[in-house]
């Protein structure tokens, strides 16, 4: 067998502690405080989720024939995810046949008698229970590995969402009526009025066919008031239009509710449907076409003031589908720099049955198909950064922000290993820098700045900080690559992390127009945080520069 490298054994150690420690709720309720959500004591509470399917034909959380229910909620907590947006159709609350119909007739109904045993094994307490039990079941079971929950009104009718003609899409569409809808998110926020650990609800689910915003704001408004009147302590979601890819209708107008605090809006972002061309098209010049779409379409909200939950992102687990992986690096990047709320689809790695096929293997799924191992370790490794919080109310150096280098394709951040060495590593232990408005990044503690030495050599820090080597400047149209030039020879060269987690400093790849070329290793992104500076705080504070104002210190 080949040895590890250093980067892959630091990557396999990250999630320990995670997967050691249950982490604690919150104080509860959340609310919201500008674009943050915050807890009861005003810190900032960060949502790193997973979407959990319960809205599909058996009307259940998918899994229980797979594993225990307790099994499961403690592997959400242990891959480091501290909520889940737990789906369900509007008839389980609503319809009173079918919320009190045993979770064996469901099955039965359905011709699985594999699922009806395989429950009887993993979660026999459950089989016989009617399904809203079970499911406030499942809540109960995420209360007890404090995870919080997001109830999402994924459809009227259960099954597989979404398409243009199921019915469900708009209001008034067939399976839609209004009337209805309001009714079953009463019946759900009452329900769960005094279930501590349920601190949101998202109102529907990827809106789509009609566009008309007249009635988005008439229901949408209804939706939340409703909501609020029933349980004031959760956090009301409103989704956008066009499958909840565009909230762009709220630049001119914006909703009027009767509560604040609590108003949270949300966006789905996946590489099928950003309109970015990710297979065919230099990997620089779709990054940043499709950014620049998603910042006109919902991003807007955050710098508003208004908070934005990607509720659903996600990809193709196998590792194998290329356009995937160069949206997920994409997408990866925008959610350290803008320090988003995120729940990744899905945490199910099967479902008892998804558009006729029994037993279906869903390739986006954190979990494997028999639901016992992560589909993707990997993965889960590269998002811990990504499940604190870098910045918000509460954190330590609030006022006092500082820059970190992050490299989206590992998941780690620039460390100082000593003047003359770079190396990748926990976001947590980064070093404090600031790039400052004359583009020198400077470590914060000793004042020294980042220069290149010559092509293929690692970066290192020094003190003649006026000269072009250690002036780096954001390049092509992702802004992630980190470049300066050579003072001996003008070479204009790139930060480039080494299979080794090295940083070192090599000619600057795939700028632009081949669609062929792999830029991740010199990707980079400079980005804010207000965590706790590992060995003491800045020394040092310079006027800051940045290509967009939240990733730049002042």
């Amino acid at each position: 067998m080949a040895s590890s490298s250093p980067l892959l054994l630091l990557l396999l150690l990250l999630p320990l502690a995670a997967a050691t420690a249950t982490a604690s709720l919150p104080p509860l309720p959340l609310s919201t405080a500008s674009r943050w959500v915050v807890g009861a004591d005003g810190r900032r509470v960060k949502l790193a989720c997973a979407n959990w399917a319960s809205h599909l034909e058996p009307v259940a959380a998918e899994g229980l024939s797979r594993r225990g229910l307790g099994d499961i909620a403690a592997r959400v907590a242990a891959m480091g995810l501290n909520c889940v947006r737990l789906t369900w159709p509007t008839y389980l609350a609503t319809n009173a046949t079918l919320a009190n119909l045993p979770l064996r007739a469901s099955l039965e109904r359905l011709g699985m008698p594999e699922s009806v045993a395989g429950v009887r094994v993993n979660n026999p307490g459950l089989l016989d229970l009617p399904l809203i039990d079970v499911f406030q079941e499942v809540v109960s079971a995420l209360a007890k590995n404090n995870i919080m929950v997001i109830l999402d009104n994924q459809m009227t009718t259960p099954g597989w969402c979404c398409s243009e003609n199921d019915g469900n899409g708009f209001f008034g569409d067939k399976y839609f009526g209004p009337e209805e809808w309001l009714k079953g998110l009463s019946a759900m926020a009452t329900m769960f009025r005094n279930t501590k650990n349920v601190v949101g609800m998202s109102l529907r689910n990827e809106l789509r066919g009609s566009k008309n915003v007249s009635l988005w704001f008439r229901y949408m408004q209804l939706g939340a008031e409703v909501v609020h009147a029933a349980n004031p302590g959760v956090l009301v979601i409103l989704s956008g239009l066009n499958f909840d890819n565009t909230l762009d209708f709220l630049v001119p107008n914006q909703i009027q509710l009767t509560f604040t605090g609590k108003l949270v809006f949300e966006q789905h972002w996946y590489g099928f449907s950003d309109d970015g061309n990710w297979g065919s098209q230099n990997q620089n010049d779709a990054c940043g076409m499709v950014v620049d779409s998603i910042k006109k379409k919902g991003l807007f909200l955050l710098q508003q003031g208004w908070p934005l939950f990607f509720s659903e992102f996600g990809f193709d687990m196998s590792g194998t589908h290329v356009a995937d992986n160069r949206y997920l690096t994409c997408f990866l990047t925008v959610a350290a720099e803008m320090d988003l709320d995120w729940a990744i689809w899905a945490l199910q790695g099967s479902y008892y049955i998804r558009e006729g096929t029994l037993a279906y293997d869903e390739s986006y799924g954190l979990l494997s198909w028999d639901w016992c191992t992560a589909r993707n370790p990997s993965f889960i490794k590269r998002i811990n950064a990504l499940q604190s919080p870098f910045q918000g109310p509460g954190l330590p150096n609030s006022q006092q922000p500082y820059n970190v280098i992050f490299h989206p394709l590992s998941g780690l951040c620039v460390l100082v290993k000593s003047s003359e060495a770079l190396e990748l590593g926990p976001c947590d232990k980064s070093n404090a820098w600031n790039y400052t408005k004359g583009y020198e990044l400077i470590l914060k503690q000793t004042g020294q700045c980042l220069q290149a030495k010559s092509v293929g050599e690692n970066a290192k820090l020094g003190t003649s900080c006026s000269k072009s080597s250690s002036k780096w400047k954001l390049l092509s149209n992702s802004g992630m690559h980190v470049s300066t030039e050579l003072t001996n020879n003008g070479t204009r060269v790139c930060l480039e992390a080494s299979p080794d987690g090295n940083i070192t400093t090599n000619q600057c790849k795939c700028l632009t127009v081949d669609p062929n070329c792999n830029p991740e290793s010199q990707w980079f992104k400079i980005i804010l945080s207000s965590k706790h500076i590992p060995g003491g705080t800045s020394i040092l504070q310079l006027p800051s520069h940045g290509p967009w104002s939240p990733t730049s210190s002042s």
